[in-house]
């Protein structure tokens, strides 16, 4: 073939791959539709709606708690349906939404008043959920994809390539596999943080409930609707200072153990 008939078939074949490319890339959940629709919604329906008066969106306690645990789990089974996957950060959010309303509806079960133990047994339900969140990183972590190479140790952050190809050049394995387990170690630690805090946040707004109030189920639901809050921020802001701790801690360590430079080892912006 003449090196101008080639040129004739590049350009057609790379027309016909780009298509394929660009149709093929599968669609991407909306960070910020998220933690709107799971966080900031039912804290400001908790917040605004438990109110029984003459506004038209006061509409008591009961039917608050209704729509802030409707809207998670409504938006839980749009993303399974959507995106025809359940991320393990959702299952187990959708999870705590329903734990929500099974305690609730044990806590206002118990006659005119709320149940004492309101703080303790919704306490073990905010620390449960990033206990449980944390320990699956520590279960996968042998596992063929590993929850903290997913969200962290990932290709679209280090390049895993040139790395690994180093750490096998070099011997170092052993020092590779033991800093992995250690960065593990460290993220589940953030969620462990967050879980101690998340107990005592649940004692802080649901300690001093007055069971004698007239309107207890409103001020249960203004202070569930501050846990919520405020647990996010408990979970995130941890995550986000020892994930960047950790992001230090693995590019020294594949330096040392690399010989590379952190240039080559995260990838190129």
């Amino acid at each position: 073939m003449s090196e101008d008939a080639q040129d004739e078939v590049l350009p057609e074949s790379q027309e016909t791959a780009a298509p394929t490319v660009s149709t093929s890339a599968p669609p991407q959940e909306n960070p910020f539709a998220n933690i709107i629709i799971n966080v900031l919604a039912p804290v400001v329906v908790l917040s605004y709606l438990s109110e029984e008066g003459d506004k038209l969106w006061h509409v008591g306690p009961m039917w608050a708690m209704i729509v802030a645990l409707a809207l998670p789990i409504g938006y839980g089974l749009w993303h399974f349906v959507r995106f025809r996957q359940m991320n393990v950060f959702s299952l187990v959010g959708l999870f705590s939404v329903v734990l929500t309303g099974a305690i609730t509806i044990y806590l206002w079960s118990g006659g005119e008043t709320v149940r004492s133990n309101a703080a303790l047994l919704f306490g073990i339900k905010e620390a449960a959920q990033p206990l449980v969140l944390g320990s699956l990183f520590l279960i996968t972590h042998k596992m063929s994809k590993p929850l903290f190479n997913i969200f962290i140790y990932n290709d679209t952050v280090f390049d895993l390539t040139r790395i690994e190809a180093a750490i096998v050049e070099r011997g170092a394995q052993r020092g590779y596999k033991a800093l992995l387990w250690k960065s593990t170690l460290l993220f589940f630690g953030s969620f462990l943080i967050s879980s101690v805090i998340n107990l005592g946040l649940a004692f802080y707004f649901l300690g001093d409930l007055d069971p004698l109030s007239t309107n207890w189920k409103q001020l249960y639901n203004n202070d569930v609707a501050k846990i919520t809050g405020w647990g996010f921020v408990v979970i995130g802001v941890p995550i986000l200072v020892i994930g960047g701790l950790i992001l230090w801690y693995l590019v020294a360590g594949l330096k040392r153990l690399t010989g590379l430079d952190a240039e080559m080892i995260m990838q190129a912006r």
